[in-house]
């Protein structure tokens, strides 16, 4: 039976343990702006960058996934794939075109927390 609720936006939260850290490469490297942080020490910042919407949440204990935990759609994968390398950021997979319409990339960010990374390229079966 299909929901009758609308849904508004929706947003990632990445476990970090070093919270300044996380910031340094989310803000200082990736372009995200600080809208929101909560706590002394801060536990918990909501950051945005165009339309893409993320939340950090200090979890001294995390553990990384051993698989994407968000999927980031970009305008310039070739553009972020450098800024990952320049960063020194982990290339999980590197850049592949898929059959799918995408060119993707994995990256993992410094407390470990994969993110897959795609842009369309065409559509499939289009040649585009």
């Amino acid at each position: 039976m299909p929901s009758a609720v609308g849904f508004g936006r929706i947003a990632a939260t990445l476990p970090v343990k070093n919270m300044p850290a996380a910031l340094a490469f989310y803000v200082g490297v990736l372009g995200f702006t600080k809208r929101f942080e909560n706590g002394e020490p801060v536990g918990f910042v909501i950051l945005r960058q165009g339309e893409s919407e993320l939340h950090l949440t200090l979890q001294p204990q995390h553990r990384a996934a051993h698989f994407p935990v968000a999927h980031l759609l970009v305008d310039d994968i070739g553009a972020l794939f450098a800024l990952c390398q320049q960063a020194g950021a982990r290339i999980v997979k590197g850049l592949q075109d898929k059959d799918y319409g995408l060119r993707t990339f994995v990256f993992a960010d410094p407390d470990g927390n994969r993110i897959d990374v795609g842009q369309r390229v065409g559509k499939p079966g289009s040649g585009e």
